[in-house]
């Protein structure tokens, strides 16, 4: 078992994200792709967008810093440092409306 920070984590990758091209850093923290279960750390600067896709299961976003929108076609729901947002069956973007930092959890459907 191990333990880690995500306030440290987050405000490392933040710091990555703003000497990164994309303004963006993303880190996997329990998981990964081939596991049911994945979390990960993503820093977006503001005004960055992370592009239209599915959700892959069931998923919610921990705003661990900052504010974040998270769009649908029909709706949208505003995110700020200490919020969760159950990210709904649909093709949606994630923006960071200032610097943020989140945590995304995903529970992979079979």
């Amino acid at each position: 078992m191990s333990t880690s920070s995500l306030s440290a984590l987050a405000a490392e990758h933040l710091e990555v994200a703003r000497t990164s091209p994309s303004g963006r850093s993303a880190h996997t923290v329990v998981g990964g792709h081939t596991r049911t279960l994945r979390q990960t750390l993503i820093a977006l600067l503001g005004g960055q967008t992370l592009d239209e896709h599915e959700n892959p299961g069931e998923a919610t976003v921990h705003v661990l810093s900052g504010r974040v929108r998270l769009t649908t076609r029909d709706t949208f729901w505003d995110g700020e440092t200490g919020d969760l947002i159950v990210v709904p069956d649909a093709r949606h973007t994630l923006s960071a409306v200032e610097d943020a930092a989140v945590l995304l959890t995903v529970a992979k459907l079979p």
